[in-house]
C-alpha cells in the first residue's frame, strides 16, 4: 500500500513511525514538515487528505501535537474520514464502523509503542460490511454533499 504521511513538526515519533510503515512493507509518501520545515497544520492535514482523495495513497496517517488540529484540516476535503486514534480500539473501532481512511494521532499523547498497537490494529482491520455501518457511511457523504453545494 501507499501510505501518505505528514505533519505539522518532524519528531521521533514521525520518524518512527515512517520506518515502521516501511518495515511493513508500504511505500510512503512523506508530506507537510516530514519534507518542509515550516509547515503548519492545517497545510500538513489538507496534503494528506487530498493524496487519500485523489487516490495517489491508498490510505494516510497525519500528526499533530493534540491531533485535533490536523483531523479537522482533513475532514474538510470530500471523501475523508479521519480519525483521531488514542489507542487501538479507537482505531478498530474508526476502521470497522467508519471506514476510517486517514489515521490521526497525537504528538504530545503517543509514544512509539502506543503507536505500534494502533498501527496493528488499524492496518489489520477490515471495513465493516454489515448494512447498517455501510448506511452510515454513506449518510456522511450525503451530509458532505449537502454542504458543499450550500456554500
Amino acid at each position: 500500500m501507499i501510505i501518505a504521511v505528514g505533519s505539522d513538526e518532524k519528531t521521533k515519533l514521525t520518524e518512527f513511525t515512517v520506518e515502521e510503515l516501511r518495515r511493513r512493507g508500504h511505500t510512503v509518501q512523506l508530506h507537510g514538515a516530514l519534507v518542509k520545515e515550516g509547515t503548519q497544520w492545517p497545510d500538513a492535514g489538507e496534503q494528506v487528505a487530498r493524496a487519500v482523495a485523489e487516490k495517489t495513497a491508498d490510505d494516510g496517517v497525519v500528526f499533530c501535537w493534540t491531533g485535533t488540529g490536523v483531523s479537522i484540516a482533513a475532514n474538510k476535503v470530500p471523501g475523508i474520514r479521519a480519525a483521531l486514534c488514542w489507542d487501538a480500539e479507537t482505531a478498530r473501532g474508526a476502521r470497522v464502523w467508519d471506514h476510517a481512511n486517514l489515521l490521526v494521532m497525537s504528538l504530545r499523547y503517543t509514544s512509539e509503542a502506543l503507536a505500534k498497537e494502533i498501527l496493528d490494529a488499524w492496518f489489520n482491520t477490515q471495513f465493516s460490511k454489515d448494512n447498517v455501518d455501510i448506511e452510515n457511511v454513506r449518510k456522511i457523504a450525503e451530509i458532505e454533499k449537502k454542504y458543499a453545494t450550500a456554500r
